[in-house]
């Protein structure tokens, strides 16, 4: 039972601070029926992670580079490997009353590898009763200690927890303590057990699909309170092909709420055995009661002041959109942009 409530409680944390949108009003569209997205392997994942071989970071030179506003560098990847950024880090102590921990999405498949499309730096504040939220783009190309210059989505599968810890710490200056990583697939079942969400869709989206309301081959939702079941849900989310990855940072951060909002709505404590049984098989995380036990009052304080609550991004005003040989997009870091963003986000108010 102390299991059952770590991992819930973790969770429904974790959903809680991971977005400050209101709370959709309900709206009454056409019923659509539940339908699995197609289980074809996915292009981006990698093979099975490897033991984590830890060694000390190589610092790498400068990357002087400044395309014109709007324009994609092309590089090479001698280029990519040689003349990657120097990190520029956080250089004071961390609030300790603060804990720091990633919120991890991973596309897994069973036998197809998986890769953490979702990442999110989540920093807790017990003594302030204040969250900071900051998401990174998948494509971001940082240097792995212990591996070599890679997408940052790449790390948590290579090497574990322990090499995205390190990645975090080298490039950021910031050293999370805690993940809990799950797999979009198992929120299916849990939406479809809640008799589907809210989603408060921010933007127009039209994209392909193979869900039982598509018409053409193609799924569209316009701004405003959207019903989805658990498919729906999840084309929502990963949905790529219209759109961008910053755009997918948004979507995830309105379904992660709508489940919440949704919990909350149906007594999710009541249901702790029946939401246990789909948790258990797509969340993974080593925060432990001790650690979760101090922060469950703050889901109360949260949802009653959205302003403790703040939300950030890595995007385009933080990366330089690069062409390596072969065409894989990557995302070159613009360190000192960042360090903005996470000097505001975890010092700030």
């Amino acid at each position: 039972m102390v299991k059952t409530l770590v991992r819930i409680a973790s969770i429904l944390i974790l959903v809680s601070v991971a977005c400050t949108l209101p709370v959709a009003a309900t709206v009454a569209p056409s019923p659509q029926a539940v339908a699995q997205l197609p289980q074809t392997p996915s292009p981006n994942s990698t093979a099975t992670a490897t033991p984590f071989q830890p060694v000390g970071p190589t610092a790498t030179s400068a990357y002087t580079a400044t395309p014109e506003a709007g324009s994609t560098l092309v590089a090479t990847d001698d280029e990519l490997s040689n003349g990657l950024p120097t990190p520029v880090r956080i250089d004071q102590p961390l609030p300790k009353e603060s804990l720091n921990l990633l919120l991890l999405g991973s596309d897994y498949r069973p036998n197809g590898g998986y890769r953490t499309d979702v990442i999110m730096l989540v920093s807790i504040n017990p003594k302030k009763g204040t969250v900071s939220v900051v998401s990174f783009p998948r494509d971001l190309y940082v240097y792995i200690p212990g591996w070599m210059n890679q997408r940052i989505n790449t790390a948590q599968p290579h090497g574990g927890f322990s090499m995205m810890a390190d990645t975090f710490e080298y490039n950021f200056g910031v050293r999370p303590d805690y993940y809990v990583m799950t797999n979009f697939q198992g929120f299916v079942g849990i939406i479809n057990s809640l008799g589907g969400i809210n989603v408060n869709v921010g933007s127009y989206l039209s994209d392909s699909c193979d869900l039982p309301q598509s018409v053409g081959g193609y799924c569209t939702v316009s701004p405003g309170a959207i019903k989805m079941d658990g498919a729906t849900a999840l084309w929502y989310v990963r949905s790529r092909h219209s759109s961008s990855d910053f755009d997918r940072t948004r979507r995830a951060q309105e379904v992660i709420y709508a489940v919440f909002a949704k919990m909350m709505s149906l007594d999710a404590v009541s249901r702790l055995p029946e939401l246990y049984t789909m948790y258990n098989s797509s969340v993974e995380t080593n925060l432990g009661l001790e650690q979760i036990a101090p922060l469950v009052p703050m889901a109360s304080q949260i949802l009653s002041d959205s302003s403790r609550v703040r939300r950030f991004a890595i995007g385009p005003g933080e990366v330089i959109p690069t062409i390596a040989e072969g065409g894989a997009a990557v995302l070159i870091p613009n360190y000192d942009a960042i360090q903005v963003i996470l000097q505001d986000a975890l010092f700030g108010p």
